[in-house]
């Protein structure tokens, strides 16, 4: 451009001179898989001045890119951290395992098509056994109802379809969907993926995807801004692993949420596109509404490399709304000096529990923690790029170089059918296989507990090491005595080669096969190939242009699909005499409230699946898991069918729990099944974002101790009594009266966090039972 017309750009002049040019260059479709779907970056420009002019300050690109999205910019109250913002999300994606829920509920409010574009994909379904065809094909066996229903329903209501091979949806989202400014959701919480990208791309329950596909405005508590200020440069062993694994260890698994995490500063041009979207997904986390990264030329990069330089040429041209302004305020400003950070190992049982590589084999034989690593995995959604791979192959390249192979069993799970295809053409797969690596499936495997593990016995105590995100107590494997650490995947690829945690690759020495020492070199690889990604088998499903003579079946006698039925409405009156079904002791997550592994092949059936109600989570009577006792019979019995003699009995229930409740996954089961088996209110010292809207939109009660004391004060045999239901308004605690069996009371109090839309849904008896209220009147 001239300067005048570079100034013109760089100026307000550019809405009034140069916004007809704009307009005609700017027809760039968000995907090559929607050419009539359009980038609306003028919108975006245009949210943006209204909200600046009233805020008055300079915005952070967190801000930007939300309020950027909302549904009125002009009227729209907004505060971090206080207020509701109702937003208008760009698109929407879905994994297999939540999409059958959320296609279910989409089915049942009657709507004919999705109001916004929207993707399945299918990656959570297939286990790990035998490697990646055999694996693939047996999923498709197994799975085959599954698939045809989300097929079908995807045809007839307007869903792209990846099929079962095609990858892991945050892969394919980075590959194909994510761009700079864009606002999406998904229903997995690793969604933040997509902020490598500069996206805001947050994880949601089903029935937040499904108020987005009918194209209602979708709610968010305005975010609060964490700044991350990265200084210095990444080089030798530290991976931007290392960053996300140290944030984890300094803000830890609740310290981001209701908050972005905006990484800025000098540092951050020297990480990858790629290593970006593993900050950003594994943000998840540390409890955070997601991560994102400002527009550079490592996203331009990427943009280029996998087929979309059209939109990063669109990017450039509006680059000022896609990085935050000189001057904006972070509520919190944690600053990382990528040159002195060293390689971390995050673990076991915790993502947050940081250790430096160089201290872990000290600290895991004071603690009693196994040594000797049985297994050691890389990929997954986290870590699963093409300069992952690459890294990985060069530290196993040096290996094979002195006549070793791991002393570890070795997995490799690729990312998606394009990092798969070309890892093999361009020969990284080749080296870790000859290290002793087995290439799994292109989906998610062990990371999410799809791991036919046979090397050793439930209840044996052994260590693990993974690239992956999580490593909540029998996550990977359904061992609660697996200690699994989470590292980057070279590290991963040094451990398994040496076979043990004591082993720190930047110091320590490995002895070849002709019995020399040797010391490993820290990888160097190539961010990108040189030549172009190799696409690999085609997966993907277009939906049909007009798909209303589309049959979607659902077999009334099936085992893994049930249509939904309402739930109930509220009674009007307050709960009462509550039975408490059971009083959490300690951390409890998704995984514990709704286990994944072999209980995924339930998704779309919500009777069975409620089957593993909170069977993972401690019971404080006890101590013990899946065991709890029935207040009527006063014989104890795991949860599920305790929670079912209640439901037929009529007795509503509650649970008590403790702090950060149902962190984790996204997944909505956590909260259908409580719901579904008679639950009314949930009680705990703090929750996790994702489960406390999830449980709202049920129709359930999702409360906190408003002193967090008063959790000591409720004992399991005590029945609760909710009151003050008719005056129910958001701001407004309601009071709980415990009534102990010595026929004694106590009165605490109960915060909420409900708006007035919020508490529609409750009196509606869910957010669907709302919407459809809304769609007769």
């Amino acid at each position: 451009y001239s300067p005048f017309f570079q100034h013109a750009l760089n100026s307000g002049v550019r809405r009034y001179h140069v916004a007809p040019v704009l307009c005609q260059r700017a027809k760039v479709a968000m995907s090559h898989f929607e050419p009539n779907e359009y980038i609306n970056y003028e919108k975006l420009e245009k949210n943006i001045n209204i909200v600046r002019k009233r805020l008055d300050r300079p915005l952070t690109l967190s801000e930007k890119i939300v309020y950027g999205h909302l549904d009125d910019p002009a009227k729209q109250e907004i505060e971090r951290g206080k207020t509701y913002l109702r937003l208008r999300p760009d698109r929407v994606a879905m994994q297999d395992a939540t999409a059958q829920m959320a296609m279910l509920q989409f089915i049942s409010s009657g709507l004919p098509k999705v109001a916004v574009p929207s993707t399945i994909h299918c990656d959570h379904l297939i286990e790990a056994q035998a490697g990646g065809e055999k694996d693939l094909q047996r999923a498709k066996d197994i799975n085959q109802e599954v698939y045809n229903f989300l097929s079908t329903a995807g045809a007839k209501y307007g869903v792209g379809f990846w099929k079962p091979g095609s990858g892991i949806i945050h892969q394919i989202i980075l590959e194909n969907y994510s761009y700079p400014g864009v606002l999406l959701i998904g229903t997995d919480s690793h969604t933040p993926n997509g902020g490598g990208l500069g996206g805001i791309c947050i994880g949601v329950g089903g029935a937040d995807a499904v108020d987005v596909m009918a194209g209602i405005p979708w709610e968010l508590k305005c975010p609060k801004v964490i700044g991350v200020k990265l200084t210095g440069k990444l080089s030798g062993w530290t991976s931007p692993k290392d960053v996300i694994l140290k944030v984890a260890g300094i803000l830890t698994v609740k310290g981001g949420t209701g908050a972005i995490i905006e990484y800025h500063g000098p540092g951050v041009d020297s990480i990858s596109c790629t290593g970006m979207a593993t900050i950003c997904n594994m943000g998840a986390e540390i409890g955070a509404t997601t991560s994102v990264f400002p527009y550079n030329e490592r996203m331009k990069k990427y943009l280029g490399k996998t087929g979309r330089a059209d939109i990063a040429a669109l990017a450039d041209e509006f680059k000022q709304h896609l990085v935050p302004d000189s001057g904006c305020h972070y509520d919190q400003v944690i600053e990382i000096n990528l040159s002195e950070l060293k390689p971390h190992i995050n673990g076991p049982f915790t993502p947050d529990l940081a250790h430096p590589v160089s201290d872990i084999g000290a600290v895991a034989e004071k603690e009693g923690w196994p040594v000797d690593i049985r297994v050691g995995l890389i990929g997954s959604c986290t870590n699963s790029s093409y300069e992952d791979m690459g890294r990985s192959a060069a530290v196993a390249k040096q290996a094979l170089a002195h006549g070793l192979k791991c002393k570890s069993k070795f997995t490799i799970t690729p990312g998606s059918e394009q990092i798969r295809a070309t890892i093999e053409r361009d020969g990284y797969a080749k080296i870790l296989r000859e290290v002793g690596g087995l290439v799994l499936a292109n989906a998610c495997g062990p990371c999410i507990g799809q791991w036919d593990r046979k090397d050793i016995k439930k209840g044996e105590k052994n260590t693990i090491v993974t690239s992956y995100n999580r490593n909540f107590t029998g996550r990977n494997d359904a061992n609660p005595e697996t200690h699994a650490f989470v590292t980057s995947p070279e590290i991963v690829t040094a451990l398994s080669i040496a076979g043990t945690l004591k082993f720190n690759p930047e110091t320590d020495y490995l002895t070849g096969a002709d019995g020399k020492k040797f010391k490993l070199e820290a990888p160097d690889a190539d961010e990108l190939p040189k030549l172009e990604f190799d696409p690999g088998q085609d997966t993907y499903q277009y939906p049909p242009k007009d798909g209303s003579g589309q049959r979607v079946d659902v077999s009334p006698t099936s085992q893994r699909l049930q249509l939904l039925e309402p739930f109930d409405k509220w009674d009007g009156k307050d709960l009462e005499d509550m039975l408490i079904l059971i009083k959490v002791k300690g951390k409890c997550t998704t995984d514990h409230i709704s286990a994944a592994g072999p209980w995924l092949k339930f998704r779309g059936h919500l009777d069975n699946i409620s089957n593993n109600l909170l069977i993972g989570a401690i019971n404080i009577e006890n101590g013990k898991a899946n065991s709890v006792r029935n207040a009527l019979t006063q014989e104890f019995g795991p949860v599920p069918d305790t929670a079912r003699y209640y439901k037929k009995m009529g007795i509503k229930w509650a649970v008590v729990g403790d702090e950060n409740y149902g962190e984790g996954s996204s997944r909505e089961h956590a909260a259908l099944e409580p719901r579904h088996l008679g639950g009314r209110v949930i009680i705990t010292k703090s929750f996790a974002r994702i489960h406390e809207t999830n449980l709202k939109k049920q129709g359930l009660l999702p409360l906190t101790f408003a002193d967090p004391a008063d959790y000591n004060k409720i004992h399991p045999v005590d029945k609760l009594s909710i009151v003050g239901l008719k005056d129910f308004a958001p701001g407004k605690p309601l009071k709980c009266i415990i009534k102990h069996p010595n026929g004694s009371q106590e009165t605490i109090m109960l915060n909420h966090t409900f708006n007035e839309s919020q508490i529609e849904w409750f009196q509606a008896g869910s957010a669907l039972n709302r919407m459809k209220e809304l769609q007769q009147k």
